[in-house]
């Protein structure tokens, strides 16, 4: 398997890549420092069989991304079989807004660059974007009521941007856009983003993953299978209320995505998931 990961420096992209590699896939990162795995001696063989390739770029800039395809996809056979998408935000806490991003649009800008430069070749590349849940309306009142005010005041602004993020591929793959849900605000998605984007229905391999609060725990899943449970359910992955679960650790849904999504695609290709213990 050929695997673009944008946004695997660390957590779940980064979990999901080393799972990919140790299956024998071609992994190239978009990473905007070189370096990041210089100091990474787990990493460091596959740098060395050119099983892990980084092309350094920013996801905010439309020709890195491009770059990024483009190197991917001559790492094997002039096709990209995976687009991973993981990028997540860094920020500061103001008392009165909350978490506010540095960036208040990157998710959502950084998805925009990708799909204007995917390629239009079939097959089309899969794409796993890693979301979040309780970003809609219908969604965020199935959160936990303990959770509802946190998701409405702490970290409103992050969630603000990876719902322009889930509009835009929305868009791409001509799902209908969720009923009472507003459109994301334009300083998220500027008057005019559809333009240069895949018409409404394009997209059609793709896999929108809304995990709970995420975790630094440890894999679960890999944990039952140690212990020879291999029945056993260490997470739950469904498109209907979670309501009565709160987190799930990035490396389950590292598990998930490579064990699961991608190892039985059609079972999940088109949908939209939740996902938590």
């Amino acid at each position: 398997m050929n695997v673009l990961v944008i946004g695997g420096s660390r957590n779940v992209g980064y979990y999901a890549a080393q799972r990919l590699l140790a299956n024998n896939a071609t992994v190239t990162f978009l990473l905007r420092n070189k370096s990041s795995f210089d100091n990474d001696e787990s990493m460091k063989p596959y740098i060395a069989s050119g099983k892990a390739r980084i092309v350094e770029g920013d996801a905010l800039k439309e020709t890195d991304v491009q770059r990024a395809w483009d190197a991917a996809a001559n790492a094997k056979d002039g096709h990209v079989d995976l687009m991973l998408f993981t990028v997540g935000g860094t920020g500061k806490f103001s008392l009165t807004k909350g978490l506010v991003l540095d960036t208040a649009d990157l998710c959502t800008r950084c998805m925009l660059n990708v799909l204007r430069t995917m390629p239009r070749t079939s097959p089309q590349p899969k794409i796993i974007l890693v979301s979040a849940a309780g970003l809609t309306k219908s969604s965020h009142a199935s959160l936990p009521l303990a959770l509802q005010p946190m998701y409405s005041y702490l970290i409103a602004s992050p969630h603000l941007d990876k719902l322009g993020m889930e509009r835009a591929i929305a868009h791409s793959a001509g799902w209908k856009w969720e009923e009472g849900e507003p459109e994301p605000k334009e300083n998220i998605l500027p008057n005019g983003w559809t333009d240069r984007l895949p018409e409404p229905g394009t997209l059609k391999s793709v896999l929108v993953l809304r995990p709970a609060l995420f975790t630094d725990g440890k894999c679960k899943a890999d944990e039952l299978m140690a212990k020879g449970d291999g029945k056993g359910k260490a997470y739950r992955v469904s498109e209907q209320d979670l309501s009565s679960s709160y987190t799930i650790s990035r490396r389950d849904v590292a598990h998930f995505i490579v064990e699961d999504a991608i190892a039985h695609w059609d079972n999940w290709e088109g949908k939209c998931t939740r996902m938590a213990y």
